[in-house]
């Protein structure tokens, strides 16, 4: 299943928690909202995301530091507030993971709807 919503289009309000979280975009609609709103509240952090970098957001996937593997796993709540920040439709497929190399720290990550791979994943040194 594909996750889209146009930048031209307003944040939804008034929306009960099952409607933002629950619903069949697994809330994905509502972490790029929040991720419109946080560039308009930061500039600063809408410009680094806008220039390739990873930067650290409540959810997994933010790159930190180089790691040693050059690799990671994030969850597609971040990659959809990433999208948000940067001013970009959001974009996401459920079932294909995409592949995204933070321009900081050139570390890969992969952002993946499986919970499984960034929930235990250790990250390296």
């Amino acid at each position: 299943m594909r996750i889209r919503r146009s930048a031209s289009e307003s944040v939804r309000t008034g929306l009960v928690l099952q409607e933002r979280w629950h619903a069949e975009d697994r809330g994905l609609i509502a972490c790029w909202e929040r991720g419109r709103e946080l560039a308009l509240q930061k500039a600063e952090l809408a410009e680094q995301a806008k220039r390739g970098e990873l930067l650290l957001l409540p959810w997994r996937g933010g790159v930190e530091r180089a790691l040693k593997s050059g690799r990671k796993y994030g969850s597609l709540r971040y990659l959809a507030m990433w999208q948000g920040l940067r001013g970009e439709d959001l974009d996401i497929h459920l079932e294909i993971e995409r592949e995204i190399v933070c321009t900081r720290h050139a570390t890969t990550v992969f952002f993946t709807a499986d919970q499984a791979k960034y929930a235990t994943a250790a990250e390296d040194a």
